[in-house]
């Protein structure tokens, strides 16, 4: 099974890895990101994102509280949303 890492940069946090297709809030914890959840759900938006890296696109639903949230931000995520494909960078969502 193809593992995926998951990048930090501009922090002290070690990168993790995770298999492929699983979901990024399933391995982010307050000991390894700075990224904070609420719901889980992509409804709260608390774990909204910057992500730098080739995954799938947003669903309908994703996409909806992105354009509230970050609109026109094509690097915008929910991490309790994405699909780990590949490598990917995160960090946190600064207006």
């Amino acid at each position: 099974m193809k593992r995926c890492f998951v990048r930090f940069p501009g922090t002290n946090y070690p990168a993790i890895a995770l298999p492929q297709h699983d979901n990024l809030a399933n391995y982010l914890t307050v000991q390894n990101s700075m990224i904070l959840f609420g719901c889980r759900t992509g409804i709260c938006g608390t774990c909204l994102c910057l992500v730098e890296g080739d995954i799938p696109p947003a669903n309908l639903e994703e996409r909806e509280v992105l354009e509230i949230l970050a609109p026109g931000n094509p690097q915008a995520r929910l991490a309790c949303q994405v699909d780990v494909t590949n490598d990917i960078a995160i960090a946190p969502f600064e207006e």
